[in-house]
């Protein structure tokens, strides 16, 4: 079965085209600018790549221009859209609803959309790529893949806050977790590198990118993660200023005469290592800048590291013991100085980290020691493939 996988933003929309059986991705793409001019960069594996500037008023234009590429006779990879045998959905806030993948029905759809107000800047734009895909291919059976469904397993004592839990009751307000998709795949994977059940692991997945988490995997299931009811707690992330004592926002709206609303785009946008640095919030240019002497570019990244480092041991606590350490995602599958600062203070697990071995980016590969006790590896994340696979499962 041939699968496309949508993933949506408000202004974007990423895709695969994904051969199921071999696995093999057909071609890959990125529609971006949609509602203001448009263009859109087509990969076909095999050819060379495509950049096209074409008019995207809306996504269902997108997915339109993305369906024309794929059918082209030059650039295309397959010969008509019946070939497309299901559609995956990247969808990011399943609530409490959804602790599975699911396939999209309108029953489906109306649930969803009551977890809007859970995720305002994502899940309406899981339903426009929905909507296009659904007006442009109405026979095609598609399914929602949730960010939040893998931590469904997280057992209350982990996701409840420490509030009046009328509000819990009322409002749904609780730790939900995200990345799951990734957290999921890669936690399988490194089970299967080592010849393993992932019944019988322990795993910390360190998802470290511009949008970062940490996930306890314990036999398979997560039970603890680091986002919480939004992706902003946590870790201190590109712009994401991760945890903070609350008290904050009310103390910068005071002091700088900003509403809540006005805060909160402060904590979201201009915060983390980009707000730490005033270099950037890309990983590679911080590692130049602290090459260079620049102090707080320097300091951004050790900041980044220690809080991946403390929630490795909350989590090693938490499942009483680790059996594996797994680094993916942007700065998790290329920074070797992220890296080692974080197995840097990961002695006390047993984990020795090998430097030469950590010299690589992008490379699926064990990075500790023969003779550490407990392991730390690479594993890149493929969550396109992930929603493909689920998807299949489910048809």
């Amino acid at each position: 079965m041939k699968v496309l996988v949508i993933n949506c933003g408000s202004s974007s929309l990423k895709y695969q085209l994904i051969d199921s059986d071999s696995e093999e991705v057909l071609a890959k793409g990125l529609c971006e600018r949609i509602g203001i001019d448009g263009r859109l960069t087509h990969k076909p594996t095999g050819k060379e790549k495509v950049e096209i500037s074409a008019d995207m008023p809306t996504h269902t234009a997108a997915v339109s221009l993305v369906l024309k590429e794929l059918t082209d006779e030059k650039n295309g990879v397959i010969s008509s859209l019946d070939e497309i045998g299901a559609v995956g959905h990247r969808m990011v806030h399943g609530g409490e609803k959804f602790a599975c993948s699911t396939v999209l029905t309108d029953e489906v759809i109306r649930e969803f959309e009551k977890c809007c107000e859970l995720a305002p800047l994502h899940n309406p734009a899981n339903l426009i790529g929905y909507n296009a895909c659904k007006e442009l291919m109405p026979n095609v059976p598609m399914v929602g893949v949730f960010d939040t469904a893998f931590h469904q397993t997280m057992p209350k004592k982990a996701y409840l806050y420490g509030l009046p839990y009328e509000y819990y009751e009322k409002y749904g307000i609780r730790r939900y977790g995200f990345h799951g998709t990734s957290h999921s795949f890669v936690s399988k994977r490194v089970a299967q590198i080592l010849g393993k059940k992932p019944e019988d692991l322990k795993v910390i997945v360190c998802h470290l990118g511009n949008g970062a988490s940490v996930c306890a995997v314990d036999g398979g299931k997560s039970v603890d993660t680091s986002m919480g009811f939004t992706p902003l707690e946590g870790l201190i992330m590109g712009t994401r200023c991760g945890d903070i004592d609350p008290a904050i926002v009310e103390f910068i709206a005071n002091k700088e005469n900003l509403s809540i609303g006005e805060v909160l785009n402060v904590l979201n946008k201009k915060s983390g290592i980009f707000g730490i640095s005033g270099v950037s919030s890309d990983f590679r240019d911080l590692d130049t800048a602290s090459g260079e002497g620049n102090e707080r570019a320097k300091v951004a990244v050790e900041a980044f590291s220690y809080h991946v480092a403390k929630y490795v041991g909350a989590y090693a606590a938490a499942m009483n013991g680790v059996d594996v350490v797994a680094f993916t995602a942007g700065a998790g599958e290329n920074d070797a100085v992220v890296r080692e600062q974080v197995c840097s203070y990961l002695g006390y697990l047993g984990i020795k980290l090998d430097k030469e071995k950590n010299n690589c980016r992008g490379v699926e590969r064990i990075i500790s020691t023969d003779d550490s006790e407990r392991i730390a590896m690479i594993v890149p994340t493929n969550e396109e493939l992930a929603i493909a696979r689920e998807t299949v499962a489910l048809l």
